[in-house]
């Protein structure tokens, strides 16, 4: 049988990827896996190429536009590329894995788009920008400036949450892990 798609987007310090990860190893039984993106940038640390991403020249990235075999894809800087490959996502499908796509908030739109009823999309909100501020504040990670350019990014991300399927409010991370669980089991069934 063929493989779900389960989309979860979110602003940064929502906890999307806190809580997408806790799904993959908590729940085997959901069979999720992460769809393998492709990337123009080097690979970091032990990442392997086919496994993390798949590491691709900006000029094979952009020779993949032009032949329109993108789901999604974005160029964060110049020549520094990320995105979602159609036929990647088919040979998950066709080998029965539900793919989980944890994607920036237009890529969702877009995959949900392309994929309709086949694809569940979920948005993880902060319940607040004063929270999500507190959040990013406490991770010690980013300057002052990068937080600022952050919480000004979610506020625009906020404005997608309904063009998503489900909206998960994370104001008790427990509690958002249950909720997404039930949502995906449901979806799954």
């Amino acid at each position: 049988m063929k493989g779900k798609l389960i989309i979860v987007s979110a602003p940064s310090g929502s906890g999307k990827s806190t809580i997408v990860n806790w799904l993959m190893q908590e729940h085997p039984e959901l069979n999720l896996y992460f769809s393998i993106s492709c990337t123009s940038r080097a690979p970091r640390g032990e990442e392997r190429d086919g496994v993390e991403y798949f590491f691709l020249t900006p000029e094979a990235f952009k020779e993949k536009i032009a032949n329109d075999e993108f789901l999604e894809y974005e160029e964060v800087y110049e020549n520094r590329f990320y995105g979602t490959l159609k036929a990647q996502v088919e040979r998950q499908r066709e080998a029965g894995q539900n793919v989980v796509f944890d994607v920036d908030v237009k890529g969702g739109v877009n995959i949900k788009k392309h994929y309709g009823e086949k694809a569940l999309s979920l948005f993880i909100q902060p319940p607040s920008i004063a929270e999500l501020r507190r959040r990013l504040e406490g991770r010690g990670t980013d300057t002052q400036e990068a937080i600022e350019q952050r919480l000004a990014k979610a506020e625009y991300e906020l404005t997608f949450a309904p063009q998503f399927d489900r909206v998960v409010v994370n104001d008790d991370l427990e509690t958002a892990k249950q909720e997404t669980f039930q949502i995906i089991s449901g979806f799954l069934k």
